[in-house]
């Protein structure tokens, strides 16, 4: 397995370490629900350096983009990054990424971990107009603080407020302006529906930064935070995880994510397909859900509906730490009396049926 440049620090931290996309990753520092409530009432900081960074360069790398993503590039300036996904011919999602732009000529795209390679092999094939494409992942670290008290936690290691950095936007400081760092760029993103930013750096620095951000913390409720709240935190604030929510097999109309396809802004690969999908009418749709009563739904049980028929299925299912109940999210039937919200589903989880209702996310507020 693989090991980001923090390693050394979550193993002398006691982490429990597990296999995730090919790296030796922290689950959790002792428990998983105390990570979910500091990083809801507090702040928490992860590790999440498997992520994947391809920097497009030269003069055509808008337009190369453009024809990848759904979303519209040409909306990006510089200092601004978008959240978008790449199609396949048939509208089925490749991967769900975001889009930096550095400069006119100077993109970098963030891509899942576990589909690097994937995502690096269909960009070079979908790349007609000769675009630069270079893969950093394995230079650089990714370090993400999230929570209410992140901006002033970061903020103070930065030497400046940071409070002001609208959603969506990043900094990049000039050489040494950052705790020394040749390269760092600083965003207002985030997988967990707080506040937050993620700093991205030289894998030299990653170790130094991580200390900084854990002093500058300790009075302030920062926890080291591993994969497993990242989870239960991005289920709670609605977020969709590629390999279960998103696949292949999905497209993005129905899995809720028609605000990331712009059809005026061009040409792109599975603008075709979105287009006969949309005017055939969908016949699923993704919703979110929270169980009433006991129990926890788990990605592949059945939805039903009040007859016991099979509506649907579950792609993601956790115990929510902050409602105490069972939530998730999963295909049904694009029928109106199955994905509004208020509607009432059944969960089939073994022999008994859990009752749940469709919730518009977030679902922990």
């Amino acid at each position: 397995m693989q090991e980001t440049p923090l390693h050394g620090i979550h193993v002398g931290l006691g982490a429990r370490m597990m296999e995730f996309a090919g790296f030796d990753m922290p689950v959790h520092y002792g428990s998983i629900i105390e990570e979910h409530h500091a990083v809801r009432k507090a702040a928490g900081m992860f590790d999440v350096s498997h992520m994947g960074e391809v920097f497009v360069t030269g003069p055509n790398a808008a337009a190369f983009i453009q024809n990848l993503v759904t979303n519209d590039v040409n909306q990006l300036d510089d200092g601004r990054a978008m959240y978008t996904v790449m199609c396949r011919p048939d509208g089925g999602i490749v991967d769900d990424l975001l889009v930096y732009r550095l400069r006119a000529d100077v993109y970098m795209l963030v891509v899942n971990a576990s589909n690097i390679a994937t995502d690096i092999a269909w960009m070079e094939a979908n790349n007609g107009a000769g675009a630069e494409l270079g893969d950093y992942s394995d230079q650089m670290s990714l370090i993400a603080v999230q929570g209410p008290a992140a901006f002033d936690i970061v903020s103070e290691v930065a030497g400046k407020d940071l409070s002001d950095l609208p959603f969506y936007r990043f900094l990049q400081p000039e050489p040494g302006e950052f705790m020394g760092a040749e390269k760092i760029i600083l965003s207002h993103t985030g997988y967990t529906g707080e506040p937050g930013l993620e700093i991205y750096c030289e894998n030299e620095r990653a170790v130094e930064i991580w200390n900084a951000v854990s002093a500058a913390g300790e009075s302030r409720g920062l926890k080291p935070a591993g994969l497993g709240c990242r989870d239960t935190l991005r289920l709670e604030a609605g977020y969709c995880l590629y390999g279960n929510d998103l696949t292949g097999d999905t497209h993005p109309l129905e899995a809720g994510l028609s605000w990331l396809v712009k059809f005026d802004a061009g040409d792109f690969v599975g603008r075709d397909a979105l287009i006969a999908a949309k005017e055939a009418g969908l016949s699923r749709r993704l919703v979110a859900f929270v169980v009433e009563g006991r129990g926890i739904p788990r990605a592949g049980c059945d939805i039903v509906n009040e007859a016991g028929e099979i509506i649907g299925h579950v792609t993601s299912g956790t115990q929510s730490p902050t409602l105490g109940q069972g939530i998730g999210m999963g295909y049904v039937r694009n029928e109106p009396e199955f994905r509004k919200p208020g509607s009432a589903i059944g969960i089939q989880v073994r022999n008994r049926v859990l009752p749940a209702v469709v919730k518009k996310a977030p679902l922990h507020t």
